[in-house]
């Protein structure tokens, strides 16, 4: 069962991008992340292009961060006064992302600028949290504590700003300079890397902000829908690189596979939820670092550069 896609300008198994919407939508609600780290390379390896990868990957991370969010909130474990400071960070940092997205596809560098942070992001913020879970676990194995970062009276350089604000839900009392910086930072690499932010989030809030683990998925996938849909009208409006037919198959899967993530997440502990979101963005990181360093199984291409594409 193959489809043209009019944007991407390629033919796809209709079945093989459900698959791909469903495995990401599962990766959504189990660990609070949008997918679009995953879903993004997982196109571009399906040879769709990288420009319509990253604004389509933005695309169909709203719909599995919703179903995700939607189940966490009905449970209680999201922060909405948190979420709505990381949004208005993420707003900003989405205009400003598209901005440089324009810029690096006028010149010819998105594709390797894509790549590159890639590799850069996933394989430094893997490394840390999988070294730091590990650590808890075997902590927890000697008797040691359960695991969870959060220690009553425990303080880092970020709560020493000003312009502190409470966050009952989460039990935090911290400045919303940090909260808002993260935001803008998520929101540049929505725009940039098709990603919901959600890799770069979940640690951030727990080991940054000191957030509790329950609360950071639910609160981390409620940002992530407005931030990447702030995203997909900009990359539309601006770039017209998003694929409606793919982000709508994409959708299709991320929808159902959100459900049973959320689910799932419910029978592992925090540490164990940390480690496999470390394995699984290292992997990531290793696949597309091979990537960028193999020589291309064929020297010359007939396709036109992303940024001739129109």
């Amino acid at each position: 069962m193959f489809l043209y896609l009019p944007i991407a300008e390629i033919s796809v198994n209709i079945l093989v991008i459900i698959g791909m919407g469903a495995a990401v939508g599962f990766l959504s609600g189990l660990f609070g992340v949008g997918g679009g780290f995953l879903i993004t390379p997982l196109l571009i390896f399906y040879n769709i292009p990288p420009a319509v990868a990253v604004a389509t990957g933005a695309n169909q991370v709203i719909a599995s961060s919703f179903s995700g969010a939607l189940v966490h909130y009905k449970r209680g474990t999201v922060d909405i006064k948190l979420g709505t400071m990381l949004l208005i960070g993420g707003t900003l940092g989405s205009i400003a992302g598209v901005a440089l997205f324009s810029l690096l596809r006028s010149i010819g560098q998105l594709d390797l600028t894509v790549s590159i942070l890639y590799v850069l992001f996933l394989g430094g913020i893997g490394g840390l949290m999988l070294t730091e879970s590990v650590k808890s676990m075997i902590k927890r194995r000697k008797g040691g504590g359960d695991g969870d970062l959060r220690r009553p009276g425990q303080h880092n350089w970020v709560h020493g700003l000003p312009l502190k604000m409470r966050f009952p839900r989460s039990r935090l009392y911290v400045s919303i300079i940090p909260v808002i910086g993260l935001g803008f930072l998520i929101g540049v690499l929505a725009a940039i890397m098709g990603v919901g932010g959600g890799f770069v989030m979940v640690p951030a809030m727990i080991y940054l902000l000191r957030v509790p683990t329950n609360v950071v998925i639910g609160t981390s996938l409620y940002q992530i829908v407005f931030t990447a849909a702030v995203t997909t009208v900009l990359q539309a409006a601006t770039n017209g690189t998003i694929d409606v037919v793919l982000a709508f198959l994409l959708m299709i899967g991320g929808v159902f596979g959100a459900q049973f993530g959320a689910e799932a997440g419910r029978k592992l502990r925090g540490d164990q939820l940390r480690a496999l979101l470390a394995l699984l963005v290292l992997a990531v990181g290793i696949r597309l670092g091979v990537e960028l360093v193999m020589p291309p199984s064929e020297i010359f291409s007939l396709s036109a550069p992303s940024g001739a594409r129109q």
